[in-house]
């Protein structure tokens, strides 16, 4: 199983990524959300809010549930969350649908956690490490 646990690392390590990226994309977008959304300054500030908000309830609970469901299953639900969230904000216009696009793409992300998780799983003791390094830093990198 080598080339299993070669593929892990780099597979998990761009989960996290794009679970960061889509997590700061919204900032500089800031100063225009309440146009864009036709929202006032304060409505528009939800827009980050619910996510963050969404992130800290859904990262402890997606890891729970992916030690009684399965690990793999979880993470393959947060992506899904995540690229649904996404599709969501992509054809808003208005403040609401931006606002529950910016819910699940929230949820997503309990991904780095899952995401250690698996490591901590499927590699060996020689590797865990710097594999689990690799992975937090996908935060920053994102």
């Amino acid at each position: 199983m080598p080339h299993v646990s070669r593929a892990v690392v780099p597979v998990l390590a761009f989960a996290g990524i794009v679970v960061a990226l889509m997590q700061g994309m919204i900032i500089p977008l800031i100063p225009q959300l309440p146009r864009f959304l036709s929202a006032t300054p304060s409505d528009a500030t939800w827009a980050i809010t619910a996510t963050l908000l969404a992130g800290a309830v859904a990262t402890p609970v997606v890891g729970r549930l992916g030690d009684m469901y399965g690990k793999r299953r979880m993470l393959l639900i947060s992506l899904s969350l995540l690229v649904a969230g996404s599709v969501i904000c992509a054809l808003s216009d208005t403040l609401a649908p931006m606002v529950a696009g910016r819910v699940l793409q929230g949820l997503a992300l309990g991904v780095i956690a899952l995401g250690i998780s698996i490591m901590r799983d499927e590699l060996p003791l020689e590797r865990l490490g710097s594999a689990t390094a690799l992975m937090s830093a996908s935060l920053g990198v994102g």
